[in-house]
Parts: C-alpha cells; structure tokens; sequence
C-alpha cells in the first residue's frame, strides 16, 4: 500500500530509508516494484540527527499519566516548540552546527 501511495512503479523508485529494527522487515519480504529498502548501518546516529532528540522530546512525558492521548500530544506539540525557539539545544544534541536553519517563507 505504501509504494502505491507514494507512486513508486516502473517509472518512479522511492527509496525507504530504514533502521535496522527487526520489525521493518520480515523473511520473505515482496519488495513491490519501484520501491528500494536502504537499511542504515548499526550505530550511526550522525545518520539521524533526531536520535539525538528524542531524550528532549520524552523529556516532559516520561513517567508522567495523562488521561487522554490528545493531553500527551499537546504536552509533545508544546515541547517541540519550546525546542525550536532553542536552536542551540538543538544543535548541541545533534552534534551538526549548521542545523537547524530558520526558514524564511516566500
């Protein structure tokens, strides 16, 4: 469904980008047409920039109860905010300096 989704086929190849969890994948995976799985190497977090986040991320919901799951996505989307108005934390957990770069709209 995914390859179908994303129009990959004859004409078009999407590459998916995988780590290398067990549960990606399965034995005797049909691979559709079009669509190429590339697993990262083991223990590459330069790889993912975002690895090195999500301890921040986690940081206000771990160990914590929340009654319903839109209280949970609130607390993540506040967090997530609070982080980019912080390009400093960001770039010191990510280890890449020029990232993230503030967007100008058009």
């Amino acid at each position: 469904m995914f390859a179908r989704e994303a129009g990959a086929g004859e004409r078009r190849t999407v590459i998916l980008l995988l780590d290398g969890a067990g549960w990606h994948t399965e034995p005797g995976l049909r691979v559709p047409e079009g669509l190429r799985l590339v697993y990262l190497p083991p223990y590459t977090p330069e790889l993912q920039p975002a690895k090195h986040l999500w301890q921040l991320v986690d940081e206000p919901i771990a160990n914590r109860h929340f009654d319903r799951l839109a209280d949970i996505q609130k607390r993540i989307e506040q967090r997530c905010r609070d982080l980019e108005a912080d390009p400093h934390t960001l770039r010191e957990n990510t280890l890449f300096h020029g990232w993230p770069q503030r967007s100008i709209p058009n």
